[in-house]
């Protein structure tokens, strides 16, 4: 469910390993205006992160190959992706509550379509240029 980024669409990754869940995200992002791109592991996230600079970032905390935190870490290590907004997911509270300073945004799994799609939009709204 990847769509080519526009000049008027900032991206947004999906990095979340269950396709419902994934599914989700994206149509949530794609309602707020975002151009979208779903990595479903870890090892694609990395990759793909070496490669793009997003708006947006929703992350699941526990992914194949790569646990979220990793990426997390790579994302606010990496000086080109310092603007970069993350959206933390998670049903883990102890692990989400020890890595909220390092997000833009923590959410608790189950995450609603609407939740999400007005929380991605505030951030659309603060397009920053990289």
């Amino acid at each position: 469910m990847n769509q080519q980024p526009t000049d008027t669409q900032p991206i947004a990754l999906i990095i979340e390993d269950n396709a419902d869940q994934n599914l989700v995200f994206t149509m949530a992002l794609k309602k707020a205006g975002y151009s979208t791109e779903s990595l479903y592991n870890g090892t694609d996230a990395q990759q793909r992160l070496k490669e793009v600079i997003p708006h947006v970032v929703v992350l699941d905390l526990h992914m194949p190959d790569i646990d979220g935190n990793v990426i997390l870490a790579q994302i606010r290590n990496d000086r080109r992706l310092t603007k970069v907004n993350v959206i933390l997911a998670t049903a883990d509270a102890a692990f989400a509550d020890a890595l909220e300073s390092q997000a833009d945004l923590v959410l608790l799994k189950p995450v609603s379509f609407s939740q999400l799609s007005e929380l991605a939009d505030r951030f659309k709204k603060r397009v920053r240029k990289h």
